[in-house]
């Protein structure tokens, strides 16, 4: 059985990490190499760096920050934010990730995720998905999906809409359907964030979580909403994840990575050993 994964994840604006509620009302967190350095030591199994507005204010990508945060960590570290061709992608590989994460690009030019997958690799594509429970009437679906998306537009059976620029923009596209397109386009992992519950500490959206792990083959990571560690064992168990993205609950102190992996396997959840309970 493979090991599930704890990753906390550095939310990035303005060379600082900061955490939101539902994508805004954004705090300062702290340094990013800092955090990155702490999190290797505390024993987190992979680390996640996301530009938050490189997409939605047309910015290049963050090297500098990738290039010191890659100089603190031993584990692998996955960089989104701001990547809109394959040379974007290899610039962010040279700098020191391990993976990238596409999001708004792979929506808007989805062959992106085909060609890097075909040149670096689908082990280092990585897709994230942003997604919004639906509201009954459907109000908008009469948005314009994206180019080469006419087959994923939200129907009255969708539940969840994809968003990007951070949040910011609806694209009238079904959050399960996409991910199966993105799947089959070469993605090698998904990121799948609740906006309805980040930041707010009431769990992940296990419906959702779901939902897109039984309809597609890849490793599934739970973002957005733990508050504390049972979230983390529902996110594991029932929502079928393969690994928890955490932010607020590791960078405020409320739990640390020790006492997360303790928990989860205490119960009965296959977790990789921390690295400080070794050397004890």
């Amino acid at each position: 059985m493979l090991t599930k994964r704890i990753i906390p994840c550095l939310d990035v604006d303005g060379g600082r990490v900061v955490k939101g509620v539902s994508f805004v009302e954004l705090r300062d967190a702290g340094d990013p190499a800092e955090m990155a350095a702490f999190y290797d030591k505390e024993g987190a199994d992979e680390l996640i760096l996301l530009d938050i507005t490189a997409s939605s204010e047309d910015r290049d990508i963050m090297i500098n920050v990738v290039k010191d945060v890659s100089e603190e960590v031993f584990i692998p570290l996955t960089v989104g934010g701001g990547m809109r061709k394959i040379d974007d992608v290899r610039k962010m590989l040279e700098a020191g990730s391990d993976k990238v994460s596409l999001n708004t690009a792979a929506i808007l030019n989805p062959s992106l995720i085909t060609a890097s997958s075909k040149f670096f690799g689908s082990q280092c594509i990585v897709v994230a998905l942003d997604a919004k429970a639906v509201s009954n009437d459907l109000g908008h679906t009469s948005l314009k999906p994206p180019p080469r998306h006419d087959q994923l537009v939200l129907d009255d059976k969708s539940r969840w809409e994809v968003f990007i620029n951070g949040g910011r923009t609806p694209t009238g596209l079904d959050a399960v359907k996409w991910a199966q397109r993105a799947a089959e386009l070469g993605a090698g992992e998904l990121i799948v964030t609740s906006m309805d519950a980040d930041g707010h500490r009431i769990g992940y959206d296990l419906g959702l979580t779901q939902a897109i792990s039984r309809s597609v083959s890849i490793p599934i990571i739970a973002s957005g909403g733990a508050g504390n560690l049972t979230h983390l064992y529902d996110a594991l168990e029932t929502g079928k994840a393969d690994a928890v993205l955490v932010a607020s609950i590791f960078h405020y102190g409320t739990y640390s990575i020790g006492e997360a992996k303790d928990y989860l396997s205490r119960h009965g959840q296959p977790i990789r050993p921390n690295i400080q309970n070794i050397s004890a």
